[in-house]
């Protein structure tokens, strides 16, 4: 082993008097340093040794699993007020200890879901699944107050809400084949009395009054 050692040394003295680029030249110098260091600690008896197994630092693993948060449990908020005007609605959630960094919303064309995260270490939610009418999502928006919080719904078209929530089509009757006939009748007089002016009620009440009584008259005739 030393007399192959002795014999590298030689070729790289070599390579290394023959050699003209500065780069080539100080990787050569450098293997020759190396090579003649182990040259002289193997002349003096101190070969160095390869580490032992428990010489070898063992490898930490610094991956860490995120532990699964549980699905948070939210308090409904069912009691709100609300206003309008011919832009927009107000809601008006009766709620202190409300933090504006807290609060998670999400606005879409026709509902909304806010919901308030740590309230006095509850979590608390409003929403409604399905507005009256369409609203502007980039521009509706939620205002902490000291007692109270505000959720602005702006219209995507002007003009008043008969309703914050969704009814439908609440003048087509429900015709169900196999339901009563007169049941879809008095569904439609229920609501034309429900969205009638005054003078709408009374003929509707009026006609209620007759058919009960067994009166044929038409008392809807020109509605």
């Amino acid at each position: 082993m030393a007399e192959e050692l002795a014999l590298d040394l030689e070729e790289l003295r070599h390579l290394q008097s023959i050699a003209k680029r500065p780069r080539i030249l100080s990787l050569i110098s450098s293997e020759i340093r190396n090579l003649e260091k182990l040259q002289t600690s193997r002349e003096d008896g101190n070969a160095v040794s390869p580490p032992t197994a428990s010489q070898i630092p063992t490898r930490i693993s610094t991956s860490v699993k995120a532990p699964i948060k549980p699905a948070l449990a939210y308090v409904s908020v069912s009691s709100f007020s609300w206003d309008q005007d011919n832009d927009k609605v107000k809601i008006y959630v009766s709620l202190e200890g409300v933090e504006q960094e807290k609060i998670q919303t999400e606005f879409k064309s026709m509902s909304f879901d806010v919901k308030f995260h740590d309230v006095k270490g509850k979590n608390y939610r409003c929403a409604v699944p399905k507005l009256n009418k369409e609203i502007v999502l980039e521009k509706c928006k939620v205002v902490v107050k000291p007692t109270r919080v505000i959720i602005t719904l702006f219209k995507a078209s002007k003009g008043d809400w008969s309703d914050l929530y969704f009814k439908g089509d609440k003048l087509k009757p429900n015709l169900d084949k196999e339901q009563d006939p007169m049941a879809g009748i008095m569904d439609l007089m229920k609501n034309m009395y429900e969205e009638g002016d005054e003078e709408m009620k009374r003929t509707i009440a009026k006609a209620w009054t007759d058919a009960r009584s067994g009166k044929a008259e038409d008392t809807l005739k020109g509605y």
